[in-house]
């Protein structure tokens, strides 16, 4: 069997689809995806609202199916693929996890921990470091981000009234 090549794009796209399902269940619009020799074992979304769970962002979703999949809870040789910037506890978790590398969209100006507020992707001293791409598909990651709260505003405002 011939495996298709796919790219950062095609991957990052499969996040977008998760990041728009968390939007459309009002949660903030971000996905994940873990891909593993070329296939896809796990997604996510965020589900903060919904399970009233400050840990339920879209990477750590992501992390606890892939896991499953493998019947492993290391993801070496797994890429993590998350519309977002992750925030230092979701580093942390693809550091747990051995996760191989990091894609991203969009920075995180107010959180980020792959360099916008801080970088934790190989701290000193660890033993183990993150491979990082980021702004992969930024203009669409940040296009919802920015379109979902726009919405907020005008619909806390409109009940407001």
């Amino acid at each position: 069997m011939v495996l298709t090549p796919h790219s950062d794009d095609d991957f990052m796209r499969q996040a977008l689809s998760e990041a728009e399902r968390a939007a459309a269940a009002g949660e903030v619009p971000i996905g994940a995806v873990i891909v593993h020799d070329g296939r896809i074992i796990g997604r996510g979304r965020n589900a903060c609202e919904r399970l009233n769970d400050a840990t339920a962002h879209a990477e750590m979703v992501a992390i606890t199916a892939a896991g499953s999949a493998l019947d492993d809870w290391r993801l070496e040789d797994c890429t993590l693929y998350v519309t977002l910037e992750p925030c230092p506890m979701c580093l942390g978790a693809c550091l747990n996890a051995r996760v191989k590398r990091v894609v991203y969209g969009a920075r995180e100006p107010k959180s980020g921990a792959c360099g916008s507020v801080v970088d934790l992707s190989a701290p000193p001293g660890y033993n183990h470091a993150l491979e990082v791409t980021g702004g992969v598909l930024a203009d669409l990651a940040g296009d919802l981000m920015r379109g979902f709260f726009r919405e907020l505003r005008e619909r806390r405002k409109r009940d407001a009234d």
